[in-house]
């Protein structure tokens, strides 16, 4: 009876602190999916209803926007009081310049991306395959570069952007974007745990170094590949600050981003429309890829030397 009376209360616990952890998941996952939805489903508001709700956030900037009926306090909707499209069509047809902001994101991504994985395959390459304190001393340098916050290093990318002529101009943001160190540093430790087995294996076989590169560092690196380019997809999709510097005298080169960044009480009603497209991409990028990343991941740190 004792022991009937013990495994009562210990399965009792396990399902108290079952359903405690639970709790705890469903209120964090709440958290951090309550601003999509509020996102999504405040875009169908009309943009009377949204003034109401949020201009109290933008009355006391005294703009001529926010005279309709204000509340009081601040308030969190999720469902509209009327389904209205009039946002989207405010930013899709009406306001072309929010789709040229959203292609401007579009055009800085993809040769950020593509680019800055063809430089680190090549320095991981050389990085993971080459000892010596020359290489040593470089790959430090390149560690200590992605350590520091991306405010330091923009000055010093700003004067050189200066020196070449290229301010207000695409190449001062795509420049130094390809040539960011947090690829290389992710995809020599990849390459690093490649075992030599097989790369001695190919030099018997009778490949030259761009062979190894192409037919074995390539292939057994796929998945962090992949993983690092989401990863990068995510970080220059909200850039905001190498915008704002090098492209000050050039704001229709500016990315979606900004604009999110600098929302204006006469824009309120098109804030949410704006942000539910933005997010679109990256979300279902995400969606799609969230096991591919993580599969990257863990592949990279199973490969033994």
């Amino acid at each position: 009876m004792n022991k009937i009376g013990l495994k009562g209360k210990s399965k009792i616990k396990r399902i108290i602190s079952i359903s405690i952890a639970l709790i705890i998941l469903g209120f964090t996952a709440a958290m951090f999916i309550m601003p999509i939805v509020l996102t999504v489903t405040n875009s169908f508001m009309t943009k009377s209803e949204i003034t109401a709700n949020y201009g109290k956030i933008f009355s006391d900037e005294g703009s001529s926007a926010v005279s309709s009926y204000i509340a009081d306090k601040v308030n969190l909707k999720i469902i509209p009081d009327k389904v209205s499209f009039g946002q989207y069509i405010t930013v899709l047809i009406k306001s072309p310049q929010y789709l040229l902001k959203f292609w401007n994101s579009v055009i800085y991504e993809v040769p950020i991306v593509i680019f800055q994985i063809v430089v680190a395959l090549g320095a991981s390459y050389s990085f993971a395959r080459y000892k010596g304190r020359f290489r040593n001393t470089m790959f430090f340098i390149y560690i200590a570069l992605m350590l520091m916050p991306y405010q330091v290093t923009l000055v010093p990318n700003y004067l050189v952007a200066d020196w070449m002529d290229i301010l207000n101009t695409r190449w001062s943001i795509i420049l130094p974007g390809i040539f960011s160190p947090f690829a290389v540093f992710i995809l020599t430790k990849t390459m690093q745990r490649i075992p030599s087995s097989i790369v001695e294996a190919a030099k018997i076989d009778g490949a030259n170094e761009w062979k190894i590169f192409r037919k074995v560092f390539i292939p057994m690196s796929k998945n962090a590949i992949y993983s690092v380019a989401i990863l990068l997809f995510m970080d220059y999709w909200n850039m905001v600050e190498q915008p704002l510097i090098m492209l000050q005298d050039n704001e229709d080169m500016h990315p979606l981003s900004v604009y999110l960044s600098k929302i204006n009480a006469g824009e309120i009603g098109l804030a949410f429309a704006v942000a539910a497209i933005y997010m679109v991409l990256p979300l279902l990028l995400f969606l799609y890829s969230e096991d591919r990343v993580l599969e990257g991941i863990a592949s990279s740190s199973a490969i033994k030397g």
